[in-house]
């Protein structure tokens, strides 16, 4: 009996791989949403630190202005994507050399 190496199995795990990256995204960004809100609520206001932030700014670039306009956020995606281009910006300011 020979074992030949069929194409078909592996075409299909990568293609199912790229198909639920994005899914991967957009969960990992509520669950970070999730994790802060019940810690942080204080009225109608929800006060974030800067670690949530971060991670809610990258996480929610991450998956994009549009899928961020479908899902419900804390922030509206505008802010979020204004923040995250604040964050690139510090990174990259070298003010103190």
């Amino acid at each position: 009996m020979s074992f030949i190496l069929q194409p078909w199995p592996i075409l299909l795990a990568a293609l199912c791989r790229l198909l639920s990256h994005p899914q991967q995204q957009i969960i990992a960004f509520q669950t970070a949403q999730i994790e802060a809100l019940p810690e942080k609520v204080d009225g109608k206001r929800v006060l974030l630190d800067h670690v949530q932030r971060c991670q809610l700014v990258m996480n929610g670039h991450a998956i994009g202005r549009k899928a961020l306009r479908a899902l419900n956020t804390i922030a509206t995606p505008d802010t979020i994507l204004h923040r995250h281009r604040e964050l690139v910006a510090k990174k990259w300011e070298h003010s103190d050399r």
